[in-house]
């Protein structure tokens, strides 16, 4: 989505673009696949009032009509059991939290709400600053189960600002003109999106290159931008990378030691994420949030929010497991997985059948996003680089928020309009 959103900026400046996109289709981590007989999102999306970038680039692409807003439901799965935390008295009668622990908890909400320098809260560990303003048992119970299902085990080394830009998304789309999380999705999913996208980009003239895995990046006496492909080598005069900074690194060895010791630097999290295609729902949550220990992190219910008749009366269900890129579970095969998985959410919903399961398919991805460890504003890799026409421009640059499509597409307009707008 970064990459698209600058091509598109790019084109409308009167740039002449080509897009490289190393996989057979557009799109990266909001692309989309095949589940059965179902062509929807890869991963699990969600766009709040409050995400104006994403809108924006809605109403550019001319479907800002076709989004659906719907109010959603919240689980929780703790002691062996389900239960709803939706609303105020649902929260009060929250079973395994005492009322000094429930008010401790709001008013932790509230004060984060109301912080504005995020530079303080990344000097801090999220846990400790959690656990001084909601208590202990408050963190076991609510705070780190919500930061495994996004950190994985990494958010012990992750700083307060991460669940402080987490509140203050939330808080955002209370404040979007309606008094509740309104939350929406575009009718068709991102293959909508994206095919729009496409349309849109072709119209303008972007030559958009699938299947191209870059190999090299080099600059020219020149001052052009050498790219390499495995059978051919194009001259560009600006070259924008958008890949992870780990990739970027590797990419264009001409780097200064410096530039290349920050790029590759950047701890990416990974994630193993399930899509589940069934006959029926599971829960009428949206998100599940998890504190007991499963094989995932969390449940997705994508048909609490989406219509079921986009799924052909079917159900869809993501079970996410956030870890690092290292980790053991990315050598498992897809049916180790779907076993693992499927034997937690019996555990979960004793009336579940595995006659319901229509699809099941798995993606692993190393790199999401970057964990936003300690004073990690201090270590984000600059756009420009040492070689003249070359920026670097990706997720690793987002320091006051969370990984979302808004937060990249609000990086690549941030980018566009204070670096790229400026070449001549």
């Amino acid at each position: 989505m970064l990459g698209l959103t600058l091509a598109l900026r790019c084109a409308d400046q009167g740039f002449k673009v080509t897009l490289f996109e190393s996989a057979q289709e557009i799109g990266g981590l909001a692309s989309v696949w095949q589940i059965g007989d179902l062509t929807w999102d890869r991963h699990y999306h969600v766009t709040l009032l409050s995400d104006l970038h994403t809108r924006r680039i809605a109403r550019d692409l001319g479907i800002e009509d076709e989004f659906e807003w719907v109010e959603t439901k919240t689980g929780f799965y703790t002691d062996g059991r389900l239960v709803s935390m939706s609303n105020t008295l649902e929260f009060l009668s929250f079973p395994p939290l005492d009322l000094i622990s429930k008010f401790r908890l709001g008013m932790t909400i509230l004060y984060a709400s109301k912080v504005s320098d995020w530079r303080k809260l990344e000097q801090i560990p999220v846990e400790k600053w959690l656990t001084r303003l909601s208590g202990k048992r408050t963190f076991e119970k609510i705070w780190k189960p919500l930061l495994r299902a996004k950190l994985g085990e990494a958010y012990r080394d992750s700083s307060a600002a991460f669940i402080w830009a987490s509140i203050q998304r939330m808080y955002a789309a209370r404040h979007s003109g309606m008094k509740k999380e309104m939350f929406g999705y575009i009718r068709g999913g991102y293959k909508r999106l994206l095919n729009r996208f496409e349309e849109v980009l072709s119209e303008k003239g972007v030559e958009i290159k699938l299947g191209s895995r870059i190999v090299s990046i080099e600059p020219e006496e020149s001052g052009k931008v050498k790219v390499i492909e495995p059978e051919s080598i194009r001259h560009f005069d600006q070259v924008v990378l958008t890949c992870s900074a780990t990739v970027a690194s590797r990419l264009v060895p001409g780097l200064e030691p410096d530039e290349i010791k920050r790029l590759s630097g950047v701890r990416y999290q990974g994630i193993v994420c399930a899509s589940m295609l069934l006959k029926r729902p599971i829960s009428e949550y949206y998100v599940t949030n998890i504190t007991d220990e499963t094989p995932f992190t969390g449940i997705i219910e994508m048909s609490a929010l989406v219509d079921r008749s986009e799924f052909g009366g079917l159900s869809l269900v993501y079970l996410p497991k956030y870890i690092a890129p290292d980790d053991k579970m990315f050598e498992q095969s897809d049916e180790e997985i779907r076993e693992h998985f499927l034997s937690g959410v019996e555990t979960m919903y004793p009336a579940f059948d595995r006659g319901d399961v229509v699809g099941f398919k798995v993606s692993k991805v190393r790199e999401v996003f970057p964990i936003p460890v300690l004073n990690y504003s201090q270590m984000v890799p600059e756009i420009r680089t040492s070689i003249p026409n070359l920026f670097v421009i990706n997720s690793s640059q987002i320091t006051n928020g969370t990984l979302n499509v808004n937060e990249t597409v609000q990086i690549a307009e941030r980018a566009f309009h204070s670096v790229l707008i400026e070449i001549e």
